[in-house]
């Protein structure tokens, strides 16, 4: 049948061949560590097995699984990884078939909790507890829904304040453990329109705390080196360094104090992010369709989107009714 393969190639481990395998990618360096980080813990637990033993035992995949302490989220991307390294065992002819696609290993169940949106007395309890000079970033994400690498990347140059648009086109990412300026997520800018209250923000930041010009390397998506330096004027950035800002020093000196002075639990799922969804949150209960949502929050799918805030959008029975009525002209009984 032409399935034969050599009884010796699947002697191999799979620590020797998985770090074979990630150093053959072309990954960026982001990239690179995330699946390093998931690497190690699939080494740890099955590094000493022989590809041939886990063709031929998915039970151990799945008894691996079943004992991560980790997120269900992060248990599958592990999951994931090493079904991509079992692929390519497959295509290299060491492994028979990709032990982590058979009915015996199952995915974890996704973790479903709906997000609860910040109100209007807790955003501006946060912005109370935040330095001045940081205190209009509340605006960059709740009224325009920035993710933090854009609001760290945010330039006046960047704001039109008459038409009143706001086009993103940079983050600040940490890229092994550099400072770099690169595109937004999914290599996509947008703009998105500039409410009157971050109009003012803005306006206030700009004039109490000049932009500073900050030189870092470009990172261009899916290379492995950084790139020719580019100058920007950055509206936030740290005063003493007079350099952009590093999420982790922000998020641990800034941002948790700010959120402990709201009176809210200092948590993972209180993070700067929360912004985003507060301002997802305004513009589907005001009635914004979900495709311009996703625009304005630079989604490549709108049913991301929707999966996300779905239980966000409001209407019921009420809605339906008035919605068909209108439609065929039919007065109400009432």
């Amino acid at each position: 049948r032409g399935t034969y393969m050599d009884p010796d190639a699947g002697k191999i481990t799979l620590a020797k061949y998985g770090r074979q395998w990630l150093a053959a990618q072309s990954f960026d360096d982001v990239s690179r560590e995330a699946t390093a980080f998931r690497l190690s813990h699939i080494l740890a637990g099955l590094g000493d097995k022989r590809l041939d033993q886990l063709a031929s035992t998915p039970t151990g995949i799945q008894a691996w699984m079943n004992g991560l302490k980790l997120a269900p989220s992060t248990r599958r991307q592990c999951l994931t990884t090493l079904s991509a390294i079992c692929s390519a065992a497959v295509d290299d002819g060491r492994m028979i078939r990709n032990p982590c696609r058979t009915r015996s290993v199952k995915l974890p169940r996704p973790d479903r909790r709906k997000i609860v949106p910040l109100e209007m007395p807790q955003l501006a309890a946060i912005r109370e507890g935040m330095p001045d000079r940081y205190a209009a970033m509340i605006e960059a994400g709740s009224s325009c829904g920035l993710r933090q690498g854009e609001i760290f990347g945010l330039s006046p140059d960047d704001i039109d304040f008459l038409p009143r648009v706001v086009h993103v086109l940079r983050q600040v990412k940490i890229v092994a453990g550099r400072l770099t300026f690169a595109r937004p997520k999914g290599d996509k800018t947008r703009d998105v329109p500039l409410p009157a209250a971050a109009s003012l923000a803005f306006a206030a930041q700009i004039a109490a705390f000049p932009p500073a010009r900050v030189t870092l390397p470009w990172h261009e998506p899916g290379t492995k080196r950084h790139g020719k330096p580019v100058t920007v004027r950055l509206m936030f950035f740290s005063p003493q360094a007079r350099n952009a800002l590093r999420r982790h020093h922000f998020n641990w000196d800034i941002w948790k104090p700010a959120i402990r002075c709201a009176g809210l639990p200092d948590v993972r799922e209180n993070g700067m992010h929360m912004l985003r969804h507060s301002y997802a949150s305004m513009l589907l209960h005001n009635g914004t369709n979900i495709r311009r949502v996703a625009e304005c929050l630079g989604h490549d799918d709108p049913g991301f989107t929707l999966r996300v805030y779905t239980h966000l959008m409001q209407g019921g029975d009420d809605q339906v009714r008035q919605a068909i009525d209108l439609a065929l002209a039919v007065p109400s009984p009432a």
